[in-house]
């Protein structure tokens, strides 16, 4: 149940209004940061070469520093930046819709957490959950447990 609540369109909005704040915090101050990204929901033009792309896993760490920190910018929406990968360097811009940032941190601290999904995730959520609440009733040790709580 608790992780429903953050799946929540109020929640979303909450969570994208205190990203966007926090980076603009950030760029304002001309803090140098890194985001944990979930590469999934990221756009990066050019497209990269697949074993540069493969090397990401399902999130992908980006350091904003030098002339990536200089190129980044903001609006309502995602974090944008350019950014140069693999050995050769190959210059791309990426964009990061905000829901899709998992992690913020300012030298080794994570300053900010998002564990809402991007809306494609959430709209999945139901089937998930109730899929877990059905291993859960499977054990009848779990049952007594919510038996005992509704009292």
């Amino acid at each position: 149940m608790a992780l429903e609540l953050f799946q929540t369109e109020a929640y979303h909005s909450l969570m994208r209004d205190h990203l966007y704040n926090v980076l603009a915090f950030l760029l304002e101050n001309d803090q140098e940061f890194a985001v944990a990204a979930e590469v999934e929901y990221m756009t990066i033009t050019p497209e990269l070469p697949h074993p540069i792309l493969k090397s990401f896993g399902q999130t992908a760490l980006f350091v904003l520093a030098g002339y990536t920190f200089e190129s980044a910018y903001i609006d309502e929406e995602a974090l944008y930046f350019e950014a140069g990968f693999g050995e050769e360097n190959i210059g791309a811009h990426v964009t990061i819709p905000f829901l899709a940032i998992k992690q913020v941190f300012v030298g080794e601290y994570p300053i900010t957490i998002n564990i809402a999904y991007p809306r494609p995730f959430a709209a999945g959520l139901t089937e998930v959950s109730n899929h877990s609440m059905d291993a859960l009733l499977r054990n009848p040790e779990n049952r007594k447990l919510l038996k005992n709580n509704k009292k």
